[in-house]
């Protein structure tokens, strides 16, 4: 009986049978449809991802005129003092070689310090340099840092740890620190952002929130809320950084809605609610199941995020979460598939 070649979750290269492939695919869409209480992927996208996963091809694509946008958290070329494609190059001409020689649809500067807390110390550099890129460029290029509440925490911030209070019992005490952190880092983002854009970055890209809990997700709500208060025209990507937002306070809520425990669609909801303009699903990648299941799973997911929202929804795929597997670097054979089936089934507006 043939086998085709497939990866695990973790990368490693593996043979299944079609019939094989088929009920990893069903298992796995059965996954996120039970556990967020989701409509499963239809018996035609099965059978079409089923063709995607079996194609001789180690590399596949989309049909003319089915492209997606890329958008991006950072640009590969340059990291400044670790580049982390070993090319030793300046942010602004990584942008550059991104652009014309990538051919990326959109940009993004951010500091190698990735957090709004460790940027405000040095926003007015880099308003110089995003103006620099925007003089030499044409793409889009968005400013993006990571809310990252746990740097509000002593001992690299003011408000006493949560982390070391909770074991202590002390739950309510635990719970008022991360509401001082969120004051603080609200703040934070809206002088960070604010200064960037008025610097002329074409848009804010909130990165990995709600990677502290709840709390990190509504410090980042309201700074959004802020911000399209302030500037109605600014372009605003919410990226998450997992599937099931973390109860690390348990008793937030933003407009009613109680933040803890939400699975991707009801992210989105209450993204939109706030004001963004484009949201970020991140679905964790199982390194223990097949690279089928993954990412059979991963559309079901962002699937019902395309249904729930009117903004446009980016999913992330990369490096661990979207059905890829959580290698160094991602097989192109792998990516690519997950990039055929987000634009073809998972009907999104861009990856």
């Amino acid at each position: 009986m043939k086998k085709y070649y497939v990866r695990m979750g973790d990368g490693y290269l593996e043979q299944m049978t079609r019939e094989e492939i088929k009920a990893e695919l069903e298992a796995g869409m059965a996954d996120a449809s039970e556990k967020a209480k989701i409509a499963p992927l239809s018996e035609s996208e099965i059978l079409h991802l089923l063709e995607i996963m079996t194609t001789e091809a180690r590399f596949v694509s989309v049909e003319r005129g089915r492209e997606i946008v890329l958008t991006t958290d950072g640009v590969v070329v340059t990291g400044d003092d670790e580049p982390s494609a070993g090319i030793p190059v300046c942010r602004s001409t990584g942008v550059e070689i991104w652009e014309r020689i990538v051919c990326a649809d959109t940009a993004e500067l951010g500091n190698w310090d990735y957090s709004y807390k460790a940027v405000k110390s040095v926003v007015v550099s880099e308003q110089q340099i995003m103006q620099r890129i925007l003089i030499n460029t044409v793409l889009p290029v968005f400013y993006g840092a990571m809310p990252n509440l746990g740097l509000y925490t002593q001992p690299d911030g003011p408000v006493p740890n949560p982390a070391e209070l909770l074991p202590q019992g002390k739950i309510s005490e635990a719970r008022a620190c991360q509401e001082e952190a969120m004051e603080y880092a609200t703040k934070d983002m809206v002088y960070v952002a604010g200064l960037l854009y008025e610097a002329g970055a074409d848009g804010l890209n909130f990165d990995t929130t709600g990677a502290a809990g709840d709390a990190d997700f509504l410090a980042t709500l309201r700074a959004v809320e802020i911000l399209k208060d302030k500037y109605p025209e600014m372009p605003i990507m919410v990226g998450m950084a997992g599937e099931i937002l973390l109860g690390m306070h348990g008793e937030l809520y933003y407009k009613g809605v109680r933040l803890a425990g939400l699975p991707p669609h009801e992210q989105a909801a209450v993204v939109q609610s706030a004001g963004a303009t484009i949201f970020g699903p991140a679905i964790n990648t199982r390194t223990n199941r097949s690279f089928p299941w993954n990412l059979a799973r991963a559309l079901t997911y962002v699937k019902a995020c395309v249904d729930a929202v009117d903004i446009p929804v980016h999913a992330n795929v990369g490096m661990g979460v979207g059905g890829v597997p959580m290698s160094e670097i991602p097989s192109p054979d792998a990516v690519s598939r997950v990039s055929k089936a987000m634009a073809e089934i998972g009907r999104l507006d861009g990856l």
